[in-house]
């Protein structure tokens, strides 16, 4: 395909395919890894990865070097645009697997439990994960990995001509939070940085939980999906099948460290010290909000009567807690056995998610700390009309126009949830089930109650069209509703 060097293009649509291709050979080469995996395993299976990764790798140099144009620039609508669709596309070759295996799924389910993995959701259709082969439990925690820290990003990493090509615009689309900090001068640098400390992270908590009971395979499996804060297991049972207090507490630590802002972690790790973490007010709001719910959680599974043991009042809640906030859906207990106060404080968790700039989902910690300080500072200029207040976080005064979109953000966040919830009943789910569901999905966290719960049927029982919609609102959560929601308004295609 050319484009000649005098015509203007409005979305320069040849390089946001080359890029595209780009990403697809990365996408073939991961795929490289359960390949392996059955190989090792000598699984039928691998005959399904090599035919996937054939398929992607063909059509990633295709798209790459079948086309060609003079104009190798990207903005911000090339920015958005591919973000959104790198998911989209990712999603519908990794799910060919799910296809072509021993334990095929349908088309519907497969790109479901792909969309689910690459926005580290963690919601599955699979009931019984342990007759799955290695190769594909490995593929499922793989893709949660990729996602969690983010397939632009990583993409921005090893790319390093992306750089003066419109990088900077899809890191901003695609990395959590309401600002983002460039800790480096060159972008690429910024995503080498924010991915090391992903992978050195990933890799002791891999070995942690070698040490412990889990063989090398569930290790590694379960070191991507707690990393990423996605929530895939390897057992039907997830981290309750090892019934081990220890693996309790390291995945805990772990995925605490997963709702932090990776910047932090950054600097902390290039020696700024851990007095610039508890001098970040987003920080200190984490941790403040796992305290107090724990302390709210133990009063419920002793009035409950759940108090059996130690553990029962300790790690359990502790877990439970982390892995909802932080978005993760691990579980470890039946937690709907704590009764409902338990399940609203759960719903709250959902949505607070951790900081900005984590793996988390949710609305993020940030934008709740924006929300609660212009309120206090709306409710004094009710009483003084003249007074001049600003919102401050970290001693820095935030300007009017960050603070109007973080409560646009929040609107648009529980509008979304309504409107899902109410597409939901209309398929035939029962209320409590089809709003839970949606926020669920939205908030990146993975967790079902009801149909849908610990002790229900799973995501598989959903009608078809249910989960279709339901991938939709994980990738609207993942990206965090403007970088999805913006292709749909006019401005966006008007030159």
């Amino acid at each position: 395909m050319h484009i000649p060097r005098t015509k203007r293009v409005f979305i320069n649509l040849p390089m946001l395919l080359r890029v595209l291709g780009w990403l697809l050979m990365i996408e073939a080469a991961f795929m490289l890894v359960p390949t392996l995996t059955c190989a090792i395993y000598q699984e039928p299976d691998i005959k399904a990865f090599l035919i996937t990764t054939a398929i992607t790798l063909a059509t990633g140099i295709g798209m790459t070097f079948g086309i060609r144009t003079y104009n190798t620039s990207m903005g911000k609508r090339e920015g958005f645009l591919l973000t959104s669709l790198v998911w989209v596309v990712f999603s519908f070759f990794g799910m060919i697997p799910y296809i072509l295996c021993s334990n095929p799924l349908t088309i519907t389910d497969a790109f479901f439990e792909t969309m689910s993995g690459f926005t580290t959701t963690g919601a599955t259709v699979y009931l019984n994960v342990e007759e799955l082969s290695h190769g594909i439990n490995m593929w499922r925690c793989l893709t949660q990995w990729l996602g969690g820290m983010g397939i632009i990003l990583f993409t921005l990493a090893v790319l390093p001509m992306l750089n003066s090509s419109g990088g900077i615009q899809m890191f901003n689309a695609e990395v959590t939070g309401i600002t983002h900090e460039k800790l480096r001068p060159r972008i690429s640098q910024t995503a080498k940085g924010l991915w090391g400390v992903y992978g050195m992270l990933s890799l002791i908590l891999c070995v942690l939980l070698w040490i412990g009971p889990l063989n090398f395979f569930d290790s590694i499996c379960h070191a991507f999906s707690t990393m990423s804060t996605g929530g895939f297991s390897t057992r039907n049972n997830s981290i309750a099948y090892w019934d081990s207090n220890y693996v309790k507490i390291i995945t805990t630590i772990f995925m605490f460290l997963g709702g932090v802002n990776f910047s932090l972690l950054y600097k902390i790790c290039h020696g700024e010290g851990l007095k610039s973490l508890f001098r970040n007010d987003t920080f200190r709001a984490y941790l403040k909000i796992v305290s107090l719910t724990f302390v709210a959680f133990v009063i419920a599974i002793v009035a409950n009567g759940q108090a059996h043991t130690v553990a029962d009042v300790t790690i359990d809640p502790l877990f439970q807690i982390i892995t909802t906030i932080t978005s993760t859906g691990l579980t470890a207990s039946n937690f709907e056995s704590w009764g409902p106060f338990v399940l609203a404080l759960l719903f709250l968790l959902m949505f607070f998610g951790a900081c900005a700039g984590s793996t988390s989902g949710g609305a993020k910690i940030d934008r709740i700390l924006y929300l609660l300080k212009n309120t206090s500072n709306e409710l004094y200029r009710s009483i003084h009309p003249n007074a001049i207040r600003s919102v401050r976080i970290n001693s820095m005064i935030m300007s009017p126009e960050t603070v109007n979109r973080v409560i646009a953000f929040l609107c648009i966040y529980v509008i979304i949830v309504a409107a899902g919830g109410i597409m939901l009943t209309a398929f035939g789910l029962p209320i409590v089930d089809s709003f839970f569901s949606v926020f669920s999905c939205v908030s990146n966290v993975g967790l079902g109650t009801g149909v849908t719960g610990y002790s229900g049927y799973g995501f598989e029982v959903l009608p078809d069209i249910a989960k279709w919609v339901l991938s939709v609102f994980m990738l609207i959560g993942r990206l965090e509703l403007f970088t999805v929601l913006i292709l749909f308004t006019p401005a966006f295609w008007s030159k």
